[in-house]
């Protein structure tokens, strides 16, 4: 075992299995206690069971570690402060959450339903806020911890996972707004972006390129979890991590801006000035999208 998690207390929902169960087991092997939150469903968010959340806690404590296991839905805000709640009767005190837990269902944003809509923002998005709800409340009072979201690379949109999207979208804001707003306590908030194969990511109708194990996401996690990031005054940011490869994702900033001659605008003056002057910024997913069907009509599985 390692030691760059010693005295940590570290709660990681979803960690029954893939990434979850990855990044559990990493931050236990240098030295944290563990929560191990995992409702145990499908791909869908069906069929809940609590074994697969013991089994990993019992995984962790065969092989020195401490750790417990709640199996609680973190989509409520009962369930998201059971899991922050659970740490600090067990352990004392809560130093990290890392939230990677999430559902698919996916559908056409023309033919999505509210069913189809609402579980996946509630688990991945909500899911995300009552944890960080309760361990910033937690963490305020200690004037340290670190808050961890999971996102996707598909916050920039999708073709058949809007809601997906959104969600991971949000998680962002979300990440960047607990940054700022927990600054001045000493505690930190980033987000993570995988690709990695994962029970999620085994259907997807295309060849992700560069994409690696869950392991290899959870080496960045007990970094970001840790002192040394802290130190390095790392907050606010969104990582990349597939495979070998680790980016950092630019801050949203405006690019251009224009102002109207006398003060105020008409249609028909933003028709003439805006395409010349101010522009568009380019979608990269939409040109991808474009690259993938052709690939498609060539008979190819396209990459992404």
């Amino acid at each position: 075992m390692g030691n760059f998690l010693t005295g940590k207390a570290v709660a990681v929902t979803g960690a029954g299995r893939g990434i979850g169960r990855a990044v559990a087991l990493a931050a236990a092997a240098e030295g944290a206690r563990v929560v191990v939150n995992d409702l145990g469903v499908s791909v869908d968010g069906a069929a809940p069971t609590s074994e697969v959340a013991e089994a990993v806690a019992k995984e962790i404590e065969a092989a020195g570690g401490e750790a417990v296991a709640v199996a609680d839905d973190i989509s409520t805000m009962d369930g998201g402060r059971r899991v922050v709640d659970t740490a600090m009767a067990a352990y004392g005190r809560l130093d990290g959450v890392v939230c990677v837990a999430g559902i698919l269902r996916e559908r056409m944003l023309f033919n999505m339903t509210e069913e189809e809509w609402d579980p996946v923002v509630a688990t991945h998005l909500k899911g995300t806020f009552t944890v960080f709800r309760a361990a910033s409340a937690v963490m305020r009072a200690q004037r340290s911890g670190t808050l961890i979201g999971f996102t996707s690379g598909n916050h920039q949109g999708s073709v058949s996972q809007a809601n997906y999207s959104a969600a991971k979208g949000g998680i962002i804001s979300l990440v960047r707004s607990a940054a700022l707003g927990l600054h001045r306590y000493g505690v930190t908030a980033n987000a993570v972006a995988p690709v990695a194969r994962t029970r999620m990511s085994a259907n997807v109708p295309m060849e992700l390129t560069g994409i690696g194990e869950p392991e290899d996401v959870a080496p960045l996690v007990v970094y970001l979890l840790s002192d040394r990031a802290r130190e390095h005054g790392v907050t606010g940011q969104v990582y990349t991590v597939a495979g070998p490869r680790i980016a950092v994702w630019a801050q949203p900033r405006e690019l251009r801006s224009a102002y109207a001659e006398g003060g105020s605008w008409t249609p028909e003056r933003i028709a003439e000035f805006l395409p010349g002057s101010v522009g568009v910024d380019p979608m990269p997913m939409l040109e991808r999208l474009e690259e993938m069907r052709r690939a498609a009509n060539d008979g190819a599985r396209p990459n992404a």
